[in-house]
């Protein structure tokens, strides 16, 4: 067990800003050299309810929300654009933590987007040309065969950012802070925005 998985969370001990405390938790995960201490579960929903959640990376996070990146014409980009609220969950197991993040999602700027899109390698550029995300596929074969074209189209060229693909931000309006007890009475400390700030609550476990 480490320090930090045996160590409390109390209140005295939190930021009342919760974007801070989420900034020490995400460094303490990075400073543990865990893998990929980004990875974010991201859960959406159609208008009538329905949910569905899946595994997205973080990309970066300030005053304004969380970013991630994806196909505008995927299922978690169809069900935001149709109910644009979602819920994040960054689970840090080595560490006993997870923080879940609630809050409306609007569409990063187009110049957001091509910034970080020219980060990326050169190989997950020409992908995501090449993969019509969420969309059904006869089989691996047609997908190496337009990985190839946007190659050879590209060969010489920078691959541009798609016009169907871009960033999401997800603006916080409600935070969860848990931390693993070994007697199961976990910590969790619940923050709440309001019109005159942010509010911390203890939950029972």
């Amino acid at each position: 067990m480490t320090e930090l998985h045996a160590r409390p969370l109390l209140e005295r001990d939190a930021d009342p800003d919760p974007l801070r405390q989420f900034a020490a938790w995400f460094e303490a995960a990075r400073a543990a050299g865990l893998r990929a201490p980004e990875a974010t579960a991201l859960a959406t929903a159609t208008p009538d309810g329905t949910p569905s959640v899946r595994m997205v990376l973080l990309k970066g996070f300030d005053e304004d929300g969380f970013v991630f990146y994806t196909g505008y014409g995927s299922r978690k980009a169809l069900e935001l654009e149709a109910n644009p609220r979602a819920a994040l969950l960054l689970h840090w197991d080595a560490l006993g933590r997870q923080v879940r993040i609630e809050g409306g999602v609007t569409r990063a700027s187009r110049e957001e987007s091509e910034a970080y899109f020219r980060t990326r390698p050169r190989g997950s550029r020409i992908g995501a040309w090449a993969s019509r995300q969420s969309e059904p596929i006869a089989g691996r074969d047609e997908l190496e065969r337009r990985r190839d074209e946007v190659e050879r189209s590209h060969a010489d060229e920078e691959v541009p950012v798609p016009p169907s693909w871009g960033g999401y931000r997800l603006a916080a309006g409600h935070y969860e802070f848990w931390q693993h007890r070994e007697d199961r009475l976990h910590d969790r400390l619940a923050y709440t925005r309001s019109e005159s700030g942010w509010s911390m609550v203890r939950l029972s476990p």
